[in-house]
Protein backbone atom coordinates (compact mmCIF):
# COMPACT_ATOMS: atom_id res chain seq x y z
CA UNK A 1 0.00 0.00 0.00
CA UNK A 2 1.31 3.43 -0.93
CA UNK A 3 2.39 5.73 1.89
CA UNK A 4 0.04 8.33 0.36
CA UNK A 5 -2.93 6.30 1.62
CA UNK A 6 -1.91 7.34 5.15
CA UNK A 7 -1.53 11.04 4.32
CA UNK A 8 -4.32 12.27 6.60
CA UNK A 9 -3.23 10.18 9.57
CA UNK A 10 0.37 11.34 9.24
CA UNK A 11 -0.58 15.01 8.91
CA UNK A 12 -3.00 14.85 11.88
CA UNK A 13 -0.56 13.11 14.25
CA UNK A 14 0.49 15.32 17.17
CA UNK A 15 3.70 14.10 18.75
CA UNK A 16 3.41 16.51 21.68
CA UNK A 17 0.04 15.07 22.76
CA UNK A 18 1.19 11.49 22.22
CA UNK A 19 4.15 12.00 24.53
CA UNK A 20 2.14 13.88 27.15
CA UNK A 21 -0.65 11.29 27.36
CA UNK A 22 1.52 8.16 27.20
CA UNK A 23 1.75 5.99 30.31
CA UNK A 24 5.31 5.04 29.42
CA UNK A 25 6.73 8.01 27.43
CA UNK A 26 10.13 6.45 26.82
CA UNK A 27 8.69 3.20 25.43
CA UNK A 28 6.17 5.11 23.32
CA UNK A 29 8.85 7.39 21.88
CA UNK A 30 11.09 4.47 20.97
CA UNK A 31 8.24 2.72 19.16
CA UNK A 32 7.13 5.82 17.28
CA UNK A 33 10.67 6.74 16.28
CA UNK A 34 11.08 3.27 14.74
CA UNK A 35 7.80 3.67 12.82
CA UNK A 36 8.77 7.17 11.66
CA UNK A 37 12.05 5.84 10.31
CA UNK A 38 10.12 3.22 8.33
CA UNK A 39 7.66 5.81 6.99
CA UNK A 40 10.44 8.21 5.99
CA UNK A 41 12.08 5.38 4.06
CA UNK A 42 8.81 4.65 2.24
CA UNK A 43 8.36 8.30 1.32
CA UNK A 44 11.86 8.46 -0.12
CA UNK A 45 11.35 5.26 -2.13
CA UNK A 46 8.00 6.42 -3.57
CA UNK A 47 8.91 10.04 -4.27
CA UNK A 48 10.73 9.23 -7.50
CA UNK A 49 7.76 7.40 -9.02
CA UNK A 50 5.31 10.13 -7.95
CA UNK A 51 7.52 12.83 -9.49
CA UNK A 52 7.89 10.78 -12.68
CA UNK A 53 4.10 10.41 -12.97
CA UNK A 54 3.65 14.16 -12.58
CA UNK A 55 6.13 14.83 -15.38
CA UNK A 56 4.49 12.23 -17.63
CA UNK A 57 1.02 13.72 -17.05
CA UNK A 58 2.33 17.23 -17.73
CA UNK A 59 4.01 16.11 -20.94
CA UNK A 60 0.83 14.38 -22.18
CA UNK A 61 -1.22 17.48 -21.45
CA UNK A 62 1.25 19.79 -23.21
CA UNK A 63 1.37 17.53 -26.25
CA UNK A 64 -2.44 17.47 -26.49
CA UNK A 65 -2.62 21.26 -26.28
CA UNK A 66 0.06 21.58 -28.96
CA UNK A 67 -1.88 19.19 -31.22
CA UNK A 68 -5.06 21.26 -30.84
CA UNK A 69 -3.18 24.43 -31.74
CA UNK A 70 -1.54 22.73 -34.72
CA UNK A 71 -4.85 21.50 -36.14
CA UNK A 72 -6.29 25.00 -35.74
CA UNK A 73 -3.41 26.43 -37.81
CA UNK A 74 -3.86 23.73 -40.47
CA UNK A 75 -7.58 24.51 -40.71
CA UNK A 76 -6.88 28.20 -41.19
CA UNK A 77 -4.35 27.49 -43.92
CA UNK A 78 -6.79 25.15 -45.68
CA UNK A 79 -9.49 27.81 -45.66
CA UNK A 80 -6.98 30.32 -46.99
CA UNK A 81 -6.21 27.93 -49.83
CA UNK A 82 -9.91 27.54 -50.62
CA UNK A 83 -10.04 23.92 -49.45
CA UNK A 84 -13.00 24.03 -47.06
CA UNK A 85 -13.48 20.27 -47.02
CA UNK A 86 -9.97 19.70 -45.74
CA UNK A 87 -10.36 22.55 -43.24
CA UNK A 88 -13.48 20.88 -41.89
CA UNK A 89 -11.57 17.61 -41.41
CA UNK A 90 -8.86 19.41 -39.44
CA UNK A 91 -11.46 21.09 -37.25
CA UNK A 92 -13.25 17.79 -36.58
CA UNK A 93 -9.95 16.23 -35.52
CA UNK A 94 -9.28 19.27 -33.35
CA UNK A 95 -12.66 18.90 -31.61
CA UNK A 96 -11.97 15.22 -30.88
CA UNK A 97 -8.53 16.04 -29.48
CA UNK A 98 -9.90 18.90 -27.42
CA UNK A 99 -12.34 16.54 -25.70
CA UNK A 100 -9.36 14.63 -24.28
CA UNK A 101 -7.94 17.76 -22.67
CA UNK A 102 -10.33 17.54 -19.73
CA UNK A 103 -9.21 14.02 -18.83
CA UNK A 104 -5.55 14.92 -19.28
CA UNK A 105 -5.92 18.02 -17.12
CA UNK A 106 -7.59 15.98 -14.36
CA UNK A 107 -4.82 13.38 -14.52
CA UNK A 108 -2.18 16.10 -14.29
CA UNK A 109 -3.94 17.75 -11.32
CA UNK A 110 -4.02 14.41 -9.46
CA UNK A 111 -0.35 13.76 -10.17
CA UNK A 112 0.59 17.28 -9.08
CA UNK A 113 -1.46 16.91 -5.90
CA UNK A 114 0.27 13.60 -5.09
CA UNK A 115 3.65 15.21 -5.59
CA UNK A 116 2.75 18.06 -3.25
CA UNK A 117 1.30 15.65 -0.66
CA UNK A 118 4.47 13.55 -0.73
CA UNK A 119 6.56 16.66 -0.02
CA UNK A 120 4.26 17.71 2.84
CA UNK A 121 4.33 14.21 4.31
CA UNK A 122 8.12 14.04 4.14
CA UNK A 123 8.47 17.38 5.96
CA UNK A 124 5.91 16.36 8.61
CA UNK A 125 7.59 13.02 9.27
CA UNK A 126 11.00 14.67 9.63
CA UNK A 127 9.50 17.25 11.98
CA UNK A 128 7.78 14.56 14.09
CA UNK A 129 11.00 12.58 14.29
CA UNK A 130 12.88 15.67 15.47
CA UNK A 131 10.20 16.35 18.09
CA UNK A 132 10.48 12.85 19.50
CA UNK A 133 14.25 12.90 19.36
CA UNK A 134 14.38 16.16 21.31
CA UNK A 135 11.81 14.97 23.83
CA UNK A 136 13.76 11.75 24.26
CA UNK A 137 16.92 13.74 24.96
CA UNK A 138 14.96 15.91 27.41
CA UNK A 139 13.63 12.86 29.23
CA UNK A 140 17.07 11.28 29.48
CA UNK A 141 18.48 14.57 30.77
CA UNK A 142 15.86 14.80 33.49
CA UNK A 143 16.40 11.17 34.46
CA UNK A 144 20.13 11.85 34.81
CA UNK A 145 19.46 15.03 36.78
CA UNK A 146 17.09 13.19 39.11
CA UNK A 147 19.69 10.52 39.74
CA UNK A 148 22.28 13.18 40.52
CA UNK A 149 19.89 14.96 42.91
CA UNK A 150 19.09 11.70 44.67
CA UNK A 151 22.77 11.07 45.10
CA UNK A 152 23.21 14.48 46.69
CA UNK A 153 20.27 13.84 49.00
CA UNK A 154 21.82 10.61 50.26
CA UNK A 155 24.97 12.54 51.27
CA UNK A 156 23.11 14.12 54.17
CA UNK A 157 21.99 17.56 55.27
CA UNK A 158 25.58 18.89 55.55
CA UNK A 159 25.77 19.23 51.78
CA UNK A 160 24.68 22.59 50.36
CA UNK A 161 22.06 21.80 47.72
CA UNK A 162 20.48 25.27 47.49
CA UNK A 163 21.40 25.39 43.82
CA UNK A 164 20.63 21.74 43.11
CA UNK A 165 22.09 19.85 40.19
CA UNK A 166 18.58 18.92 39.12
CA UNK A 167 17.45 22.54 38.75
CA UNK A 168 20.55 23.54 36.80
CA UNK A 169 20.40 20.61 34.40
CA UNK A 170 16.63 20.86 33.98
CA UNK A 171 16.91 24.54 33.06
CA UNK A 172 19.53 23.77 30.39
CA UNK A 173 17.53 20.87 28.98
CA UNK A 174 14.32 22.90 28.85
CA UNK A 175 16.07 25.81 27.13
CA UNK A 176 17.55 23.51 24.47
CA UNK A 177 14.17 21.84 24.03
CA UNK A 178 12.33 25.14 23.56
CA UNK A 179 14.84 26.23 20.92
CA UNK A 180 14.48 22.90 19.09
CA UNK A 181 10.67 23.16 19.17
CA UNK A 182 10.79 26.67 17.72
CA UNK A 183 12.88 25.40 14.80
CA UNK A 184 10.56 22.40 14.29
CA UNK A 185 7.49 24.68 14.20
CA UNK A 186 9.11 26.86 11.57
CA UNK A 187 9.82 23.77 9.46
CA UNK A 188 6.17 22.72 9.73
CA UNK A 189 4.92 25.94 8.10
CA UNK A 190 3.49 25.05 4.65
CA UNK A 191 5.19 26.53 1.62
CA UNK A 192 3.35 27.82 -1.41
CA UNK A 193 3.71 25.44 -4.31
CA UNK A 194 4.64 27.90 -7.05
CA UNK A 195 4.47 25.28 -9.78
CA UNK A 196 0.92 24.37 -8.81
CA UNK A 197 -0.17 28.01 -8.71
CA UNK A 198 1.26 28.64 -12.16
CA UNK A 199 -0.38 25.50 -13.52
CA UNK A 200 -3.72 26.59 -12.06
CA UNK A 201 -3.46 30.02 -13.68
CA UNK A 202 -2.64 28.42 -17.02
CA UNK A 203 -5.67 26.16 -16.75
CA UNK A 204 -7.93 29.10 -15.93
CA UNK A 205 -6.59 31.22 -18.77
CA UNK A 206 -6.76 28.41 -21.30
CA UNK A 207 -10.26 27.16 -20.43
CA UNK A 208 -12.75 27.81 -23.23
CA UNK A 209 -15.78 26.09 -24.68
CA UNK A 210 -15.21 23.68 -27.57
CA UNK A 211 -16.99 24.89 -30.66
CA UNK A 212 -18.08 22.45 -33.29
CA UNK A 213 -16.20 22.21 -36.57
CA UNK A 214 -18.81 24.06 -38.64
CA UNK A 215 -18.84 27.08 -36.31
CA UNK A 216 -15.05 27.36 -36.32
CA UNK A 217 -14.96 27.04 -40.10
CA UNK A 218 -17.32 29.98 -40.38
CA UNK A 219 -15.20 32.02 -37.98
CA UNK A 220 -12.03 31.33 -39.97
CA UNK A 221 -13.73 32.35 -43.21
CA UNK A 222 -14.98 35.59 -41.64
CA UNK A 223 -11.51 36.29 -40.33
CA UNK A 224 -9.93 35.85 -43.76
CA UNK A 225 -12.67 37.92 -45.45
CA UNK A 226 -12.08 40.76 -43.02
CA UNK A 227 -8.37 40.72 -43.80
CA UNK A 228 -9.09 40.94 -47.56
CA UNK A 229 -11.49 43.86 -47.12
Amino acid sequence: MSILSRFRDVMKANMHDLVTKAEDPEKMMNNYMKQLNIDIGKVKSETASVAAEEKRAKRALDEAKAEVNKLQRYAEKAVGSGNEEQALQFLERKAAQAEKLGELESAYERALSNKKSMKQMHDKLISDFNVLENRHAELNGKIAATAAQQKINTMGSNVDVSGSVFDVIEEKVNKAYDEAMAIAELREQPEDDLDELIAQLERENNTSSIRNAEEELAMIKDKLNNKKS
